[in-house]
């Protein structure tokens, strides 16, 4: 009998430390799946927030400061709803609230043509970067179903096109760049890059048909500027070798 209730009372304390070993597992799991939740939307706001500060040198209508705003507007309720407690992320809901509500007043004015491209090769490669992050951002939010699909491809839809503008207008001042230092054949290849990049748009725009003709405008006098050296190296070579000849078949001089 008393051997029956040990055996019974060690299964129990078998089964119970198999159930308190499975909730503290999966306490454990759940606790692990909170903080990396916590760190991503860390990382939302803090990616965000970035491309925020970067605007100044993006031309970004209110429609887009608006989505990122949402954006961090939804990172901090979901890090509220993680962390009840706390006080700091009640007031930075509080505080993305009242920012996304000024935005709402502001109308949209914006023309992609008052863009100028920065002078530091450096600071144009970020720019390029921070753009494809900026599109990268609403297709995240469009795929959520938090931005609308009309706002969604209007906006997608403007920063390809300042990107395309960034990506010629910087091919365009490295090949003049390489004309003026009489590097014909690079400026050449950096010109029909960007004719073969604006010739592969699907969308011609009055940016896309302008910018073409002024390339191949170019182009042709590069040609021309490089048939014109081809035939001075010509006549400069046919000089050196008559020269050589005539210093050759010359009277010898006796002494």
């Amino acid at each position: 009998m008393i051997f029956t209730i040990v055996i019974a009372l060690v299964v129990t304390l078998i089964i119970v430390a198999v159930v308190m070993n499975a909730i503290q597992q999966h306490k454990e799991k759940v606790e692990s799946e909170r903080r990396n939740e916590i760190a991503k939307q860390k990382t939302i706001i803090e990616e965000t927030e970035n491309l925020l500060l970067n605007l100044g040198t993006i031309p970004a209508s209110p429609n887009l400061v608006l989505v990122l705003q949402q954006r961090i507007l939804s990172a901090v309720q979901t890090l509220h709803s993680l962390v009840p407690d706390s006080l700091e992320y009640k007031q930075r809901v509080a505080d993305a609230q009242a920012r996304i509500q000024t935005l709402d007043a502001q109308p949209e004015t914006l023309n992609n043509d008052d863009f100028t491209l920065p002078d530091d090769e450096r600071a144009i490669i970020t720019l390029l970067q921070n753009i494809k992050k900026l599109r990268a951002a609403i297709r995240a939010e469009h795929s959520k179903g938090k931005v609308d699909t009309h706002l969604f491809v209007s906006e997608d839809k403007r920063l390809d096109q300042l990107q395309l503008k960034i990506n010629i207008e910087s091919m365009m001042r490295r090949g003049q760049t390489a004309r003026h230092s009489k590097m014909l054949g690079s400026a050449r290849q950096l010109y029909e890059k960007a004719l073969s990049t604006l010739q592969n748009q699907l969308v011609n725009s009055d940016y896309v048909s302008r910018k073409r003709q002024e390339i191949e405008s170019i182009l042709e006098q590069i040609n021309q500027e490089l048939k014109n050296s081809n035939d001075q190296d010509r006549l400069k070579r046919a000089e050196k070798e008559k020269d050589d000849l005539d210093v050759l078949f010359q009277p010898k001089k006796k002494w």
